[in-house]
Order: C-alpha cells, then structure tokens, then sequence
C-alpha cells in the first residue's frame, strides 16, 4: 500500500472515532439542564461553626448524554461556600457525563467568618454550569450570624446579655461558688452532644416578650421539633437557689435534671412560665431534691415528662403536664407522664443491683393538668417502698389515672377530674396547650391559688371569671375580655 493512502485510512479511522465519541452526547447549544432548586438557601449559620449540608439535583431532561464541561463555584477561594460535585470534593470540576435521563447531586455547605456584627447578615454566590457554550447559574444564599462562643468553664459570677447568641460548643460547667445570670432575650445554642452542668447556680430571667431559649444549633426547619440534639441542663445536688422564669428548653435528651444520686445533699429550682418539651427522655427528671414550679408547661417526651425520685419536696400550680409524644420513629412511649417515686434501682456491672431511696416529704400538685395519649391511660404513676415517708396531695387537678385510682380517697385527693378531657385546642399539630372553651377544666381551679398566681403563662390574668382555669392557661373568651 502507497504511503499517502495508508495515511489517507489512519485519519479517516480517526475522525470515525472522533465523530462515534460525539454522538454520545448531545452537541445542541439549546441544551437546557435543569435543577432541583433556582436557589441552594441556608438558614441561619453560626460564624465559625459551620453548617449542615444541603443539596442540589441537576437533571438531564433529554434522550442524549449531555457532557457538562464546566462546573464551578463563581467565588473560587474566596467564597465562603463548598461544593462536593457527584461525590468529588471540588470546587470546580469538568468534563462531567449526565447519561440519558439521569441526575447527579450537587452538595454544598457554607461557614461564614466572624464579622464582628451583632444583626444577621448574608452572603451569597451562585454555582455556574456550562454546557454546549451554554451558561446556566443557581443561586448560594446563607444568612449569618455572629455568636459568643462558649468553650470553657465558668468559674466566677458571668452575665449573659443578648446582643448575639450563645453558642456551647463543648460541655461547659458552672463551678461552685459562681453565678451565671441569663438576661431576657439570650438565645442559647447547643452543639450535639454538650449541656450545660450547674454546680454553682443559674439565674434565668427572661420576661414574657423576651423569653430565654434553650436549643440545639441547627437551625433547619427539619430539626425544629427533633428531640436529642443535645444533653439538656443538669444542677447538681448541692446547687441552691437556682430560677427559670420565661424560659423555653426543648430538643434535648433530659430537658431539665435536678440533682444527682452519687453527690451528697439536694439541689432546689424556682420555675416561673417556662415551657419545657420535646425531650427524648424526660422534661424534668429530679432526684432528691426541691421544685417549687407554677405556670410551667411541659410536654412531649418520650419516656416522662416529669420524673420526681428518690423523695424530695416538690409544689406544682397551674402547670399542664401533657404528653402526646407522636414516637419519632418506631417507639412510642409506655410510661406514665408524670412519675413520682421514693426510689430507683441501678443495675450494677456484675448482675447486681443497688436500690436508693428517700422520704417524699411533699409533692403538691394544685389547680394543674396531668394527661397524654398512652394506651393504657395511666398517665400518673406512684411508686413507694412502703417505709419511707411519702406524701402526696392533688388539689383541684384533671388527672388521667388508671380506672382503679381512688381519687376520692382525702388524704391524697380533692376536687379531682378524673379522665376528663382537657380539650387541648391543638396539642399534636400546633402543639397548642390552651384550652378549648368547652374544656372541662375551665373555671375548675381552687380560687385561693388562682389568687396567688393571677396572671397564666402568656399573661392572662385569671381572675376576672367564675373560677380560675386547671393548667398553665387561663381561657379568655372576647366577652370577658
């Protein structure tokens, strides 16, 4: 064969070859990808700490391959944001195949240095496509927020003010001897796994449009009402004299523990119109110790919204325990609400076991509402040994009990709605504990305690009508109003 011809058949079986790589994909510069969302948007991220992770699917609409040729985040090294492209982290990539009606996924987060800024602020970028010489852009948008970031012990009296949030980033502890004020309107944020341990004293004094709030940091609308995000607060016996008033706690495995077994002693809290809810264990769980509580409202949590053991000296008014805990998955719940007892048992690591117990010197519930949703409808659960002391009294309450329950027995009982409906408005959906205005509870209470707690916990004063309402909230109908 003649040279030329030999070459002549070389490049021929090369542009058949270019040509068959071409039709793999489609060549129309029309090509229009198309995307999950025009805007990739966060909410609030805490400077420094960082976000979680959102993502963007990018489709190919067509019956043809389609090669992106370029994909790239437009701020480069300057953008606060990164990409991870089909599972590359990159934040640029290139020649990427999309076969034939088919996606890949864009994955971006964002971290947002401090500016010194005590509003929100925002930044932006955007992610830029090319393909077929055509350009195509979806929008970055993070809102941002400076924060005090909270890493270390508090070891003399601290105040907090609420100029930016909080945000406990490691478990952080209250020595003895010194103070932590919380003033109306901080916003306190809590990374996974941390809590906040008390072994001097916390001062909490939000107010009714200011109240102080207790979460978890991720923000999401998709954790909004996820319990065990973090580890809750924890006084430990010893710590004295400690308040919450206006205060929410919620998103955590134990919302609020006071005391503890192996410390000698008590703890003791005052709580004033504080909600505390969707905790993955308990609203309250108390050992030992001293709850003086009224306009409280806990609920929604997955093993008991309020525990009070080993004894202990406890007052509740008007405060509406009510657990509708919905499962988050395939556990529902199986205790009681509210559970008091003189004694706990703890399983030893040999087999063993070690029972601790104490005298129940008071646990007072007046005008208040212990309800949920569990099965067997015994939402108040007493559990005594039989020799240390255990007092109890329900006085004007709406309990659900199970149907053995004397509640006509006057040395525990009085004036006691037994497996009435408290005719919540909406406690699943809205998880709104006002009572409707056919509810039994209302104008049920013991008059001389509406007297000592007049305003309910939104304000209302309770008062004005035939009798004060059972629970947190006082009924107000527009006449009356």
């Amino acid at each position: 064969m003649r040279p030329f011809a030999y070459i002549f058949l070389v490049l021929m079986a090369v542009v058949y070859l270019v040509s068959c790589e071409d039709e793999k994909y489609t060549t129309s510069t029309d090509v229009k990808l198309e995307f999950s969302v025009d805007t990739v948007m966060f909410d609030t991220i805490f400077t420094t700490v960082g976000s979680t992770t959102q993502h963007l699917k990018v489709y190919n609409p067509y019956d043809q391959a389609v090669k992106i040729s370029d994909i790239r985040l437009v701020g480069g090294l300057d953008s606060d944001f990164r990409l991870n492209i089909n599972g590359i982290s990159a934040d640029e990539l290139q020649d990427l195949e999309v076969p034939a009606k088919d996606s890949i996924y864009v994955f971006v987060e964002v971290t947002i240095n401090p500016l010194g800024e005590n509003q929100p602020i925002i930044v932006k970028d955007s992610i830029e496509f090319l393909t077929n010489t055509n350009l195509q852009y979806v929008k970055l948008v993070a809102w941002g927020q400076d924060i005090e970031l909270i890493k270390s012990s508090i070891s003399v009296d601290a105040e907090w003010t609420d100029h930016r949030p909080y945000v406990v980033y490691e478990n952080v502890l209250v020595e003895k001897n010194a103070t932590l004020k919380i003033n109306p309107g901080v916003r306190v944020f809590f990374h996974a796994g941390t809590g906040l341990y008390v072994k001097g004293k916390m001062q909490v004094d939000g107010n009714a449009e200011k109240p102080v709030v207790f979460q978890a940091d991720r923000l999401e609308a998709v954790y909004q009402e996820v319990p065990d995000q973090w580890n809750g607060i924890f006084l430990y016996s010893g710590s004295h004299d400690n308040q919450f008033s206006y205060a929410e706690i919620k998103n955590a495995n134990i919302g609020l523990q006071v005391g503890n077994i192996e410390n000698e002693g008590f703890a003791s809290v005052n709580i004033q119109n504080t909600k505390i809810y969707n905790h993955s264990y308990a609203g309250i769980f108390a050992l030992k110790s001293k709850i003086a509580a009224y306009n409280t409202l806990i609920y929604n949590c997955g093993y008991y919204a309020a525990a009070l053991l080993i004894g202990g000296e406890y007052e509740f008014y008007h405060t509406t325990i009510a657990n509708y805990w919905s499962g988050y998955g395939s556990r529902s719940r199986s205790t009681s609400s509210l559970m008091i007892s003189d004694h706990v048992v703890v399983d030893l690591a040999d087999g063993s076991s070690i029972t601790y117990s104490g005298d129940l010197t008071k646990a007072y519930f007046a005008n208040s509402i212990v309800t949920g949703n569990i099965v067997t409808g015994k939402e108040v659960e007493l559990v005594w040994l039989g020799e240390p002391e255990f007092n109890y009294y329900f006085d004007h309450c709406l309990l659900t009990v199970a149907d053995t329950t004397n509640v006509e027995d006057a040395k525990y009982y009085r004036n006691i709605l037994k497996n009435a409906q408290p005719k919540f408005i909406d406690p699943y959906v809205k998880m709104n504990f006002q009572l409707d205005t056919l509810s039994d509870a209302k104008d049920a209470g013991l008059p001389e305690i509406g007297k000592l707690f007049p305003y309910d916990l939104i304000n209302q004063n309770r008062t004005l009508d035939a009798g004060p309402d059972l629970g947190a909230y006082e009924r107000v109908e527009e006449s009356t109003n």
